[in-house]
């Protein structure tokens, strides 16, 4: 393991000490504790946007929480589910009276911690509804969409959703835009290198040199298949030909794509990847609303990458061209 490290156990800590010193107009931490992340400023009778989830993925998950987009984080270590206590913490200090949205991936210690917090929210009268994004296309077969794992498209989430909660849209508005996102984004991903949790020391999983696997998950989870490596335009009509089959996309639609680095991708890469999307699409009739490249959902160093679409319609597109400021992402008015 070579990183740069002082010792692995204060990975976490050390990382949004560093994170909270960069940014102390932006972000901020309650109850005492780094891991509770919420926003600097706080906008009177908007629905609080809340999620959590492990490190290792920067900018997901707290990397989100600025104006525009998700009000606090609760953070795991590495990999690992933030406690149903942490939750509750951050979940009262977003609450303005609106209630509050959590949006987090489809993990069971998530799914679990969520709704331990959300029942001791219920007893500190907070409402609270909860969305679980889960669209990784490789993760499980259509028709059991429940069973997907949540990836980087939920970054489509959190931007939507967010925006809609700017509104001051009600709780219930907000969670209908949240589901409505989940319903029409879809996202495969591509490893070709392992990455070294802190702790641990060690690979998480052995590939060779001149491997890959498609459908990897953002945590090692077992893709859908492992071959040599391939084409750059290989992989992208792969992995974009069964996104597109899944939904399925058609002739006609738009569509935001998002191509994301897992850690260790450059942005050239990336970029040479949507090469080939753009390619795809056209070919199909299918047109490009926006294009987001670069890191929104990463595995700490491994190399790779995924690939997101989300259908849209006027809806979608109002709240995605809204404006956003995050210390980790900004976007001007579309």
């Amino acid at each position: 393991m070579k990183k740069f490290l002082n010792k692995p156990e204060d990975f976490v800590d050390e990382m949004i000490g560093g994170i909270m010193a960069a940014h102390p107009d932006a972000l901020t931490y309650v109850n005492d504790d780094l891991r509770c992340v919420t926003t600097a400023k706080r906008r009177p009778g908007k629905v609080g946007l809340s999620t959590g989830g492990g490190s290792g993925h920067l900018p997901l998950f707290l990397g989100y929480v600025g104006e525009g987009m998700l009000d606090g984080c609760a953070v795991g270590g590495v990999f690992q589910s933030p406690s149903a206590e942490q939750m509750l913490e951050v979940t009262k200090a977003i609450d303005s009276g609106a209630g509050v949205l959590y949006i987090y991936g489809n993990y069971g210690g998530d799914i679990m911690n969520f709704d331990m917090a959300a029942e001791m929210a219920e007893m500190e009268d907070i409402e609270v509804l909860q969305v679980v994004a889960g669209e990784d296309v490789a993760s499980s077969k259509k028709g059991e969409e429940h069973k997907r794992r949540g990836v980087a498209g939920i970054f489509f989430v959190f931007k939507i959703a967010g925006a809609c909660a700017d509104t001051l849209a009600p709780l219930s508005e907000v969670k209908r835009v949240a589901d409505k996102v989940c319903a029409n984004v879809r996202t495969m991903g591509v490893a070709l290198s392992s990455c070294v949790v802190p702790e641990v020391g060690k690979p998480s999983f052995s590939i060779g040199e001149d491997e890959m696997e498609i459908g990897m998950g953002i945590h090692g989870e077992p893709g859908i298949e492992r071959s040599t490596l391939r084409t750059a335009d290989a992989v992208v009509q792969q992995i974009t030909d069964a996104i597109i089959e899944d939904l399925p996309y058609e002739r006609g639609d738009e569509v935001a794509v998002l191509v994301n680095g897992l850690g260790a991708t450059p942005k050239e890469e990336l970029y040479i990847m949507y090469r080939k999307i753009h390619e795809i699409l056209t070919q199909k009739g299918i047109s490009v609303f926006h294009v987001y490249a670069g890191e929104f959902a990463t595995s700490m160093e491994m190399a790779g990458a995924s690939i997101t679409l989300l259908k849209l319609d006027d809806e979608l597109k109002g709240y995605l061209s809204a404006a956003a400021y995050t210390p980790f992402f900004e976007q001007r008015q579309l």
